[in-house]
């Protein structure tokens, strides 16, 4: 079917192929992932190709080392850039590729990238409005706090980007631990390739795989869902671009802007208030979901 194998799992129960938003719900009706597929607007395809060559030329010209063509996600170079903390560092910075900035500060200031970031952000806002102002204002509280921290795109919740560079961009079965673990990570998929050929999106734990046309948007926990995609047949082609947040930029947030150790050493009494809560987090992360019937009822007559 494509260049590199790939055969669904007999673990993989359904199908799913949307042209419409698609809510996927839990058995308490709360909305937890969204295949939210893509604007209808005679210019968006238009604009995801430009983005889909922009971004393609870029990653030829940057002409990546072997080293980066294979990590624990995939087979394929991928550069991240936005906002970072773990690791051991004290504050969070924006994470640092000194050999490849120039090209990210093209990539950013690109108008349809910059379009597709803002698509997904308001998606986001739409379908979890709750979950995403508890984005909102981390966010807005982080960057009143270290100002200096440049943002990827000025119109998007999210503190941190992917850029995967094809041709054919599939993933191995993962997890992004380090995301938000209730969050969203948005992921948009671009390239002249026929998605009910390849390029599907397999939800693991869900059973699912999922049609992932270009220009499609799909909004998923990817730190708690184990999630991957196939190869795009042979001559397709198929990059992707995703957003993100950390988990540990909140935790910062939450700490009074500081470390674990050094929250337990200043402020011993916060420290145990945020540890007890942390056994109760789950269900923090769970009240900030929809549900179908509160985005009905908020939807204008």
């Amino acid at each position: 079917m494509a260049s590199a194998s790939f055969i669904f799992p007999q673990s993989i129960r359904g199908l799913i192929s949307y042209s419409d938003a698609r809510p996927l719900v839990d058995a308490q009706g709360r909305i937890f992932a969204v295949l939210v597929g893509q604007p209808r607007d005679p210019g968006w395809a238009e604009a995801v190709d430009r983005a889909y060559r922009d971004i393609t030329a870029e990653g030829i010209a940057a002409a990546f080392p072997t080293t980066m063509l294979k990590h624990r996600r995939g087979l394929y170079a991928a550069v991240n850039i936005g906002l970072s903390y773990g690791k051991g560092q004290c504050v969070p910075s924006r994470l640092l590729n000194p050999k490849y900035d120039a090209m990210l500060d093209r990539l950013l200031g690109n108008a349809a990238i910059n379009r597709m970031a803002t698509f997904a952000s308001a998606a986001f806002c739409l379908w979890a409005p709750r979950l995403y102002k508890y984005y909102w204002d981390h966010k807005e509280a982080l960057h009143r706090h270290l100002p200096h921290l440049r943002t990827n795109f000025p119109r998007s919740v999210f503190s941190c980007a992917a850029f995967n560079f094809g041709p054919n961009v599939w993933t191995f079965r993962h997890r992004d631990v380090q995301n938000v673990p209730f969050g969203w990570c948005a992921i948009q998929a671009a390239g002249p390739f026929d998605p009910k050929k390849g390029g599907h999106l397999v939800l693991w734990d869900l059973k699912l795989a999922v049609e992932f046309p270009p220009g499609a948007l799909i909004l998923v926990p990817s730190a708690t869902v184990s999630h991957s995609n196939i190869p795009v047949q042979d001559g397709d082609c198929r990059i992707s671009f995703t957003q993100f947040t950390a988990g540990g930029l909140m935790r910062f947030v939450d700490n009074g802007f500081r470390t674990e150790s050094q929250l337990a050493a200043e402020d011993p009494d916060e420290y145990e208030r945020l540890a007890k809560l942390k056994e109760t987090r789950w269900e923090m992360g769970l009240a900030l979901l929809s549900t179908v019937d509160e985005l009905l009822e908020r939807a204008p007559d």
